[in-house]
């Protein structure tokens, strides 16, 4: 690969042996005549899909072994939950990263789209699939579990009782902060470039952020951290107490998103010492 030459902080420069793909431009009305933008909307539809299904149906399951089998320590317990959403994430990432990158989640596109690694009409476009895709997740899961999903609570998030809505907020904020960090660091190239001769999977350490965030938080929201998943239960579910903390599962995981975005952009990546110090080195200055 050929080298390029990165600004160090004391304005030398030294060759790298890996290569940042350009920021994606914020419109790219090119995208819209490619069968591949489409391929990967399908992409991001049929996963999200599949993530709702397989992780809401393993919800509702626990919760009904546990209540006609009186036994609170009965079925896969919250381990097994977070291990459904971590293990999925980790399949699905796994299956639809060369194709579409393996979002699976509002929340990733917007910290990728704020990172400017995909264009404004990409990011639209993934979002509405993500939200249509965990809206049909959840449809199916009532369809074949309708004696237990209204029940059961089907698999919405809600603000548990004895949380404050701050709590609840700051709760998916630094949850999603985890997930998208994780996501930013498995995906750099620097990284990749480094460890080339390590055979790790990108997608092992984001479904083991996934797995352990909602460790973490599953008493207290649920564990949104995807704000198409927390859509989809809601949507379907239709009722009152979903729906009044809806809100808190989008502005927190978008907060989070955001945050991890500059974090890793500015100043693990030191963008902005790296912008300042191409102004400072051009003569035409």
């Amino acid at each position: 690969m050929a080298k390029d030459v990165e600004v160090a902080e004391r304005g030398s420069f030294s060759a790298k042996d890996y290569q940042d793909p350009p920021p994606a431009p914020l419109f790219d009305s090119v995208e819209l005549t490619k069968w591949s933008f489409y391929r990967a909307v399908i992409a991001e539809f049929i996963a999200t899909l599949l993530f709702l299904y397989i992780t809401v149906l393993t919800v509702i399951g626990y919760k009904s072994q546990i209540d006609l089998g009186g036994d609170a320590c009965g079925g896969v317990g919250i381990l097994g939950i977070a291990w459904a959403f971590g293990g999925m994430i980790f399949i699905l990432v796994y299956c639809t990263a060369g194709i579409s990158g393996g979002h699976i989640n509002p929340a990733v596109t917007f910290g990728l789209f704020l990172a400017r690694k995909v264009s404004l009409v990409r990011a639209v476009m993934y979002i509405v699939a993500q939200s249509l895709g965990a809206i049909a997740g959840v449809g199916l899961v009532k369809a074949f579990q309708k004696s237990y999903y209204t029940k059961y609570g089907g698999g919405a998030n809600e603000l548990a009782e004895g949380y404050s809505t701050g709590v609840g907020l700051a709760a998916e904020i630094i949850g999603t902060f985890v997930l998208v960090y994780t996501v930013f660091s498995a995906t750099d190239p620097k990284r990749s470039a480094r460890d080339s001769h390590v055979p790790v999977l990108a997608p092992l350490p984001i479904g083991f952020a996934v797995f352990m965030v909602h460790l973490a938080t599953i008493p207290i929201t649920g564990t949104g951290i995807n704000p198409a998943r927390s859509l989809g239960a809601a949507v379907i579910y239709d009722k009152k107490k979903a729906w009044d903390d809806q809100w808190i599962f989008w502005v927190g995981p978008f907060i989070g998103a955001a945050i991890a975005a500059f974090y890793h952009q500015f100043i693990l990546r030191a963008g902005a010492v790296k912008a300042l110090g191409s102004f400072r080195s051009n003569p035409h200055n």
